[in-house]
């Protein structure tokens, strides 16, 4: 049998967990992994992601549903979805991508407070069925190190 070590997994399932919305923490502190703060929204990497390049998309005002959202909250957030997307496929290369929104803890929600997409890129042959059967995520680059190669791109957004 063979092992694989996923050691910074360790930090997540010792640490506190956060009590404050992180969504509202990362508008107020740009010294985590913001990517991008627009006028209405915002994108943030995923601190303890699926797979390189998760990235959580936020509106900026702190609301729990689709039915607070103004329609120009709507078309911005989707707008920096899309750009998202774009930003990931010319920097990483995905073949495709799982975009999702999980509305209420039932439903997966684990900041339930404050509404959020998921981006998830996918590649043929990437690992994330090793979460399934060994619990385990296979994440082939740094955080950090997807951080410095995005940024630049959200910079250039607006």
């Amino acid at each position: 049998m063979k092992t694989l070590w996923a050691p910074w997994r360790m930090e997540y399932i010792l640490s506190e967990k956060e009590k404050a919305c992180i969504f509202c923490l990362a508008l107020s502190d740009q010294d985590n992994l913001t990517l991008y703060t627009g006028a209405l929204s915002m994108v943030m990497m995923n601190k303890y992601p699926y797979i390189n390049g998760h990235l959580l998309v936020a509106p900026k005002r702190h609301i729990a549903s689709l039915d607070e959202m103004t329609m120009e909250e709507m078309a911005n957030i989707l707008k920096t979805v899309k750009d998202s997307i774009g930003i990931l496929k010319k920097v990483m290369k995905p073949d495709g991508f799982n975009v999702g929104l999980n509305l209420g803890v039932v439903a997966g929600a684990g900041v339930e407070q404050h509404l959020h997409f998921h981006i998830v890129p996918r590649w043929h042959g990437d690992t994330n069925a090793m979460t399934v059967f060994a619990e385990v995520r296979v994440i082939p680059e740094h955080l950090e190190a997807t951080y410095r190669n995005l940024k630049p791109y959200f910079e250039k957004l607006d």
